[in-house]
């Protein structure tokens, strides 16, 4: 197999003209799926391996703890050498045929706890300029589940503090109207009444939050502002404007809201995928039952 491997590289080097780090890749998925057959006494011809033969490898792979993207990124390797060997006449069946590769499956974000949350609200300076601007920022993106996007695209006219409400997009086809909390209400008014006058440099700039420059704030700056106030707080997850979102959607579901309320909170089309969000809460159960249940 050996020799039959190696024509395949170049034929993937010199008539596919694949990058180096692609045939290298390629390399070490077929190597390692030959030393699984030497492993395990499967000493057949290349011809006689059979799709079982595969499908177990692939079962190896799992049971090794691979992410099913690894499995998948093998599984396209392998099928790749096959299809060569088919093409040039070496074998007369394809065993890869039809085999499906395993699906991603979709990661429990990475949520703050209460306690969290309120450790890193609390840090922002209320006393100054910056620290009222950050404080509003921070509450309204907990508030309302805001991605960093629309919360830096918000304009004056898309927040009203006496209805207690956001509307978080400009597209007409997908506005969201947000309840938001007396508490991020408090801070947010602060900031428009004393404090975000101090920021503008020109009078026609609607954009809620400005920087010191009197300009619309960027993802970078706010990336920046986060991280101060994470490290501030002295917690040690990270944590980047998707947390607060996150941390938003899993903790509505704790305290009882319904799945199809916080899908329209955050705006989702698909409520698969608002679901991820069930998956922490199921988690947290579990903790606790196993914690707490003298037979667990």
């Amino acid at each position: 197999m050996g020799k039959i491997k190696s024509e395949f590289i170049n034929y993937i080097k010199w008539d596919k003209e694949l990058s180096s780090n692609t045939i290298e890749s390629y390399k070490r998925d077929l190597n390692k799926f030959i030393k699984y057959l030497d492993e395990n006494n499967i000493n057949i011809a290349l011809e006689e391996i059979s799709q079982t033969n595969i499908i177990s490898y692939m079962f190896y792979l799992e049971i090794q703890g691979k992410a099913p993207s690894t499995i998948s990124r093998n599984l396209a390797s392998i099928r790749s050498f096959y299809q060569y060997l088919l093409n040039e006449g070496l074998i007369k069946k394809d065993p890869t045929l039809n085999l499906k590769s395993p699906k991603n499956k979709k990661r429990s974000p990475g949520i703050l706890t209460s306690n969290e949350i309120n450790m890193l609200l609390d840090q922002p300076d209320t006393t100054n300029l910056k620290g009222v601007r950050d404080k509003a920022m921070l509450e309204l993106l907990y508030a309302a589940g805001l991605k960093v996007s629309e919360l830096l695209s918000l304009d004056l006219e898309d927040i009203d503090l006496n209805l207690g409400i956001v509307i978080s997009s400009k597209n007409l086809s997908n506005e969201r109207v947000i309840p938001i909390g007396k508490t991020a209400i408090k801070s947010i008014k602060l900031y428009l009444d004393e404090y975000r006058n101090k920021f503008v440099k020109e009078a026609k700039d609607n954009s809620i939050f400005l920087n010191y420059q009197g300009k619309k704030l960027t993802r970078q700056g706010f990336w920046k502002i986060i991280k101060y106030y994470k490290e501030k707080a002295c917690i040690e997850k990270k944590i980047t404007p998707r947390t607060l979102r996150h941390s938003f959607a899993v903790h509505l579901i704790d305290n009882g809201a319904d799945l199809k309320s916080v899908q329209a909170m955050l705006g989702h089309a698909d409520i698969s995928s608002t679901q991820i969000y069930m998956q922490e809460d199921k988690k947290r159960l579990n903790e606790v039952y196993n914690n707490a249940h003298p037979r667990a």
